[in-house]
């Protein structure tokens, strides 16, 4: 310390070698924070050098060649993607959350046309996975639009080939197979990269309002059809069988009296045969054994007093009445 109160100090100088190893710890530094990058497990990293494709890594921690030389695009390839249409979801499906109408679409995008004229409304969703990162990156521009187009064009042409009626009840989950199958074709001939894990119909109702109202009377009118025809087959299974029952116990109670009168008629033969035979071997006999049979049958049938015999000259007549009865009412 000097006479004034002041400590004297030596002045700071930076060596040339200091400032080079500085410069080449910043480098460095630099050098390794370029060229290591960490790839998730849900994803896949494309890699370009120079701007051109060069390869595709996996999940971990990856290295690559530092100063912008090559460039990494981490691409969730694991990961199910969904896109709706027509409604706005609150729910998440495969980290994906939906809270408004997603981007890209139209108020109109559900409303169709179906095949018998009447307009649908048509809500669904489509979930996909990105199978190859490099054609996803590479071969289409503007991609979430493209699939957004293709999968209203496919759902369009569906919808307009089918009744209304089809679309709201049995063919919901053909639709759903065949506009699949569609979207899969027309993204791999784009090479988009993509695949369509599923397609799921949602609400499908006629547009709220008038066409709605309207389709709600028809189909009450439709069920109320139904149930007459329910009724009326329930009357007819009722009555068809109960007349048929008494059809078939007229018919049994006319075949026995037909049995009966046949088997009457054979008696009445058997016994004018045996008759006849008896008649052939003894003429007189039986023509007055069958005659004296015939008076005891009408006379015992005859009443008291209405009987008169006449001969056959017709000079005498014979009151049956005084035979048979006994002076005093006695017989």
């Amino acid at each position: 310390m000097n006479n004034s109160g002041t400590s004297s100090r030596k002045p700071f100088h930076l060596s040339p070698k200091l400032i080079v190893v500085a410069i080449a710890i910043v480098v460095l530094f630099i050098l390794i924070m370029s060229s290591v990058f960490v790839v998730d497990q849900t994803e896949e990293s494309v890699i370009l050098r120079f701007g051109k494709f060069h390869r595709t890594v996996g999940p971990g921690l990856q290295t690559k060649l530092p100063l912008g030389i090559d460039k990494n695009y981490n691409i969730p390839t694991r990961v199910v993607q969904t896109m709706t249409f027509g409604q706005a979801s609150t729910s998440q499906d495969f980290r994906s959350t939906f809270m408004s109408q997603p981007s890209g679409s139209s108020v109109g995008e559900s409303i169709m046309l179906t095949g018998d004229l009447n307009i649908v409304d048509v809500q669904w969703i489509i979930q996909y996975r990105i199978e190859d990162p490099a054609k996803w990156l590479f071969n289409v521009q503007e991609r979430d639009k493209t699939i957004r187009d293709i999968s209203q064009s496919i759902i369009n042409q569906l919808v307009g080939d089918l009744p209304i009626l089809a679309i709201m009840s049995g063919e919901r989950t053909s639709i759903e197979t065949e506009s699949q199958a569609k979207m899969q074709a027309i993204f791999d001939s784009y090479n988009l990269g993509v695949r369509v894990v599923t397609v799921k119909l949602q609400n499908t109702v006629p547009p709220v309002g008038e066409v709605q109202d309207a389709f709600e009377d028809v189909n009450k009118a439709i069920q109320d059809m139904n149930r007459l025809i329910n009724e009326g087959k329930e009357s007819y299974n009722r009555e068809i069988p109960r007349a048929q029952g008494e059809a078939s116990q007229l018919i049994q109670v006319a075949e026995g009296y037909s049995a009966e009168r046949v088997n009457n008629a054979e008696g009445d033969v058997a016994r004018f045969a045996a008759v006849l035979e008896a008649y052939a071997m003894s003429e007189d006999i039986t023509a007055r054994r069958l005659y004296i049979e015939t008076m005891e049958d009408i006379l015992s049938q005859a009443d008291a007093g209405t009987l008169t015999l006449i001969d056959k000259e017709l000079d005498n007549f014979l009151p049956i009445s005084d035979l048979t009865t006994i002076p005093g009412g006695k017989k």
